[in-house]
């Protein structure tokens, strides 16, 4: 990249702790573990659920909270990372996932909380932007650098949500730092410093709360690499409802399949753009109809 820190001459570079080999510190892959066309969730438990829709599977492995896999999805190569909890978990999964593969597309797959009246639970939030309440991409970029999903992966996921049938919403993400005091949520042994907090990002037409969003947007950008956003809408804000353990698993479905699909479309766009000889994909480019598995 033109602005990289040209001091970084090689992998031996004394600032960079990295163990000898070419497998990554916390993920524990190397070259070829991964596909190019890539899902993150958070939960760990989530990985060997994504796996069980894969048609073959390659290889599964598994270290602290980072659970991966690769096998093929409806004949296209694809791999599954969890990233535990937190934009500096997101931040180490993002920087080892660089370092062995060329140019990934990144789709996060999670939870969230709806800070709008009209989204229901077990709806799905499609993220276009996201307000970055968090310090960790601070280290990386300017602090008024904007969080912004790819526009080819945001349309793939609109794609992918409609032709499956679930109902989603569009819009601005805020990623918070914390579960508790950086959303917002009253603790009555510990007094916080922003209770309106969730009432102040809705009065801004943000649509939801999450954890990990604004870090994988913001490194995707300066990585010159595509990444989006789809989550499930797990509470309301504006309601305090939360969701039953089995709808819980039915919006987990609904967002993992999103993301999946969501996948293909983005491979089916590159192919589109390889025939036209070009590096930047346009509406008129699209070739068929969406067709789903399970439409």
């Amino acid at each position: 990249m033109p602005n990289a820190d040209t001091r970084v001459e090689s992998p031996r570079d004394r600032r960079i702790a990295i163990p000898e080999g070419e497998r990554q510190y916390h993920i524990g892959l190397g070259p070829g573990d991964l596909a190019e066309y890539i899902l993150l969730p958070g939960d760990q438990d989530r990985t060997p659920r994504v796996a069980e829709l894969f048609d073959s599977v390659e290889f599964e492995h598994r270290n602290r909270e980072f659970a991966s896999a690769t096998g093929e999805y409806r004949g296209q190569r694809v791999s599954v990372v969890s990233t535990g909890i937190g934009t500096d978990n997101v931040e180490i999964v993002m920087a080892e996932i660089l370092a062995i593969t060329a140019r990934p597309t990144i789709i996060r797959v999670g939870s969230s909380g709806a800070l709008q009246p009209e989204m229901s639970l077990g709806d799905l939030v499609i993220t276009t932007g996201a307000v970055r309440l968090e310090s960790t991409t601070d280290y990386y970029v300017h602090p008024g650098f904007p969080a912004v999903a790819h526009h080819e992966a945001t349309l793939a996921l609109i794609e992918a949500a409609a032709g499956l049938g679930h109902t989603y919403h569009v819009g601005l993400t805020a990623t918070a730092p914390s579960f508790f005091g950086a959303q917002g949520r009253p603790i009555p042994q510990l007094p916080i410093r922003y209770p309106d907090l969730a009432e102040d990002m809705a009065r801004q037409r943000v649509m939801n709360f999450e954890m990990e969003a604004s870090a994988l947007l913001v490194l995707s950008s300066l990585a010159r690499c595509r990444a989006g956003v789809v989550c499930a809408v797990y509470a309301n804000r504006t309601t305090g409802q939360f969701i039953g353990e089995s709808d819980k698993d039915a919006a987990e479905a609904a967002c993992v399949e999103t993301g999946l699909e969501a996948l293909l479309v983005l491979a089916r766009m590159d192919a589109q753009k390889r025939a036209a000889s070009t590096d930047r994909w346009r509406p008129s480019l699209w070739t068929g109809e969406f067709q789903p598995r399970n439409p």
